[in-house]
């Protein structure tokens, strides 16, 4: 993985052209055949002190999907990009059954086009949807993508939470089964989301929330985040339809607020990763993805927690602005079709990230009791009511506490996974 500021090569190389099937809109009535989503991430931009870089280098990425299908659909994005992404070749395959986890199964490997192209130029600021891909794929199990990029290309649009093993090799090696690995990261780059078509009427659930939502904490490679805790219980429950659940968590995101470190503090060198507020993003990482029908909230901790710690006190809410953010999204769910679910604000008495205070709590609280009694969104996942310490219920629940006091731990995700009741979202 190289590091470099020079401009991104412009052309691109073209096979012969092939007929692509159109893109279809999202479902909103459980139909057989129409796109769903089943795996997705946020992305952000970097911060200026993150000048990671490639240059005709392989990024072999691994993700877990929610639900099977027949075929599938990749999205790219360059959205954070201030020049054009040139993409080399893409492929996809599944990974193999033995070996070590840059190995992919060669019966499986299909290569990617954009418009019948293998190699294509996304301009700045877009995303790039790939051609349907004739691959069946079984719930509940890996896809690895891998991306050639064959000039001078800054990361500058990732997801930097992966909790995720991922690999880089020098040079083009997408097609191979075994690569060998210059380095290993914790990221997902320029890889925002798959979609796959299935025989079953199918759904999707969008999980829009912070880094309790995104699985900071939970061990790597274990896809232990409560949405795939979720997504299991619903494969396991056997319901007529198949729901793909979409994690759209981003550690340190906040409803209101863009990241604004302040100037000269430490948090100059990683606020960048906390993405755009969820009102911002709401479009982009809730609406438009493929089939979805419901959304579960889980947002306004760090809007607490951040003024003063890493954002300016200028930046202080009440609980009364959180709730009024929240109207907003259910609105906005509402006005796309979509179910929209409250889940209330996990308790962080405690906590080593300097976020509790007197003040925080009566927010908090605040905000929990309007989301319970308040009628206003659909539903409610209580994950306060499951994970806090009944004998101080400011305090997460001592074995469901990473050891911060403020993220939950692999079985906290779990029980949060257990708070969701399925009946919403069937």
């Amino acid at each position: 993985m190289a590091v470099a500021t020079g401009g991104l090569l412009l052309a691109t190389a073209a096979t012969p052209a092939v007929s692509a099937e159109p893109s279809e809109p999202a479902s909103r009535g459980h139909n057989t055949g129409s796109w769903t989503g089943t795996w997705a991430a946020g992305p952000t931009t970097a911060p200026a002190s993150d000048t990671t870089a490639f240059e005709d280098e392989t990024i072999r990425q691994t993700v877990r999907i929610s639900i099977g299908g027949d075929r599938v659909r990749v999205r790219l994005s360059n959205e954070f990009g201030s020049g054009p992404l040139v993409i080399g070749e893409a492929r996809v395959a599944r990974p193999a059954a033995d070996g070590p986890s840059s190995r992919i199964d060669p019966r499986t490997d299909r290569p990617l086009t954009f418009g019948g192209r293998t190699s294509v130029t996304v301009p700045a600021g877009a995303p790039l949807l790939s051609d349907p891909v004739s691959l069946r794929v079984p719930a509940g199990t890996d896809l690895v993508v891998s991306i050639h990029l064959p000039g001078p290309t800054p990361g500058s649009t990732l997801h930097a939470s992966a909790f995720q093993h991922n690999h880089v090799a020098a040079g083009n090696v997408t097609g191979r089964a075994d690569i060998e690995p210059t380095a290993t990261i914790e990221r997902w780059y320029f890889l925002t989301g798959v979609s796959v078509t299935t025989s079953r009427p199918s759904s999707a659930v969008v999980a829009l929330g912070d880094s309790i939502t995104d699985g900071s904490v939970t061990e790597a490679d274990a896809n232990h985040r409560w949405p795939d805790f979720l997504a299991g219980r619903l494969r396991a429950s056997a319901g007529p339809d198949a729901v793909g659940v979409l994690n759209e968590g981003i550690g340190g995101n906040r409803l209101l607020h863009d990241p604004n470190p302040p100037a000269g503090s430490d948090a100059e060198d990683f606020a960048a990763y906390f993405g755009q507020s969820a009102l911002r993003r709401f479009d982009r990482d809730v609406a438009a993805r493929p089939g979805a029908e419901h959304l579960i909230v889980l947002l306004g901790v760090n809007d607490l927690g951040h003024p003063g710690t890493v954002a300016p006190e200028s930046e202080r809410v009440t609980a009364a602005d959180l709730i009024e953010a929240h109207r907003q999204i259910i609105a906005r769910a509402h006005d796309r079709g979509l179910k929209a679910y409250g889940g209330t604000v996990l308790p962080f008495k405690g906590d080593t990230l300097g976020f509790y205070t007197p003040e925080n709590e009566a927010a908090r609280q605040a905000l929990n009791r309007w989301i319970r009694t308040g009628g206003e969104y659909d539903g409610v996942v209580d994950f306060d009511r499951a994970l806090r310490d009944p004998s101080d219920p400011q305090r997460l629940l001592a074995r469901y506490d990473s050891g911060d006091g403020l993220h939950p731990n692999d079985a906290g995700a779990e029980a949060m996974a257990r708070a969701v009741p399925l009946r919403l979202l069937r």
